[in-house]
């Protein structure tokens, strides 16, 4: 029996950010997607994701998913068998990004958190093309389904991140870091640098992608997550 595959979805995101690798990867392997709503900080979401995964899986996530994803690997290494990155950014916030996050907080919580999302991710941050106002309907559905508490909780624990360099450092299982070749919001440069700190790590610069290359190319995306999960497990 193929390893469970547990996903992690970004910020303001669900279940639908991974649909097309849920329909994809679901028939072969069971595949989790994390919780991390209600919860203050990227160590109380990765802990509350722990109680109710699978003893030992695969594991992947999507912008903050992908925080939560390393501070998990960081408490619980031997649960995971194999890494995936995406669309990240493992550093911890620098003061002007954390404070340049506080009038959107208090967009939010007078009530304008469609506005917020839209200024968050705009067009820019995606690749051109037909299925762009799609995705970006879909990201708008997804933030207003979690609603305004838990932007405000999500922004928190973000602005308070851990950074993970060190942990990229001793990673030593099979690590894919993989982007979208016109992200704007997390760049492939920055992706670069990241692989090149993980002693197994390997990049994968999606063409046809910005920072939601699950959604907007999906096939290549999958493409690249079944190379990463048909390689071999390396020894600890």
């Amino acid at each position: 029996m193929a390893e469970p595959l547990l996903l992690i979805p970004s910020m303001m995101s669900d279940a639908r950010v991974f649909s097309p690798q849920i329909t994809e990867f679901s028939t072969e392997r069971a595949v989790h997607i994390a919780a991390v709503t209600n919860c203050e900080t990227i160590s109380e979401m990765a802990a509350s994701v722990l109680k109710s995964a699978p003893e030992n899986f695969a594991l992947a996530g999507h912008g903050m998913g992908a925080v939560v994803a390393m501070d998990l690997l960081r408490t619980a290494p031997d649960r995971v068998s194999r890494i995936a990155l995406i669309s990240t950014n493992l550093q911890s916030e620098t003061p002007a990004d954390a404070a340049a996050r506080e009038p959107q907080i208090v967009k939010v919580m007078g009530g304008r958190l469609e506005d917020v999302l839209k200024d968050v991710i705009k067009p820019e941050c995606l690749a051109a093309g037909p299925i762009q106002a799609k995705v970006l309907a879909l990201v708008q559905a997804m933030g207003a389904h979690l609603g305004e508490g838990e932007f405000v909780r999500q922004t928190r624990a973000m602005q308070r991140r851990p950074d993970h360099q060190k942990t990229l450092r001793k990673i030593k299982i099979p690590a894919l870091v993989l982007c979208g070749a016109q992200d704007s919001l997390t760049p492939p440069r920055r992706h670069q640098f990241m692989s090149e700190m993980i002693p197994y790590g390997s990049l994968c610069i999606i063409d046809d992608a910005g920072h939601f290359p699950t959604l907007e190319s999906p096939k290549a995306t999958n493409d690249a997550l079944r190379k990463w999960l048909d390689a071999p497990l390396v020894l600890r």
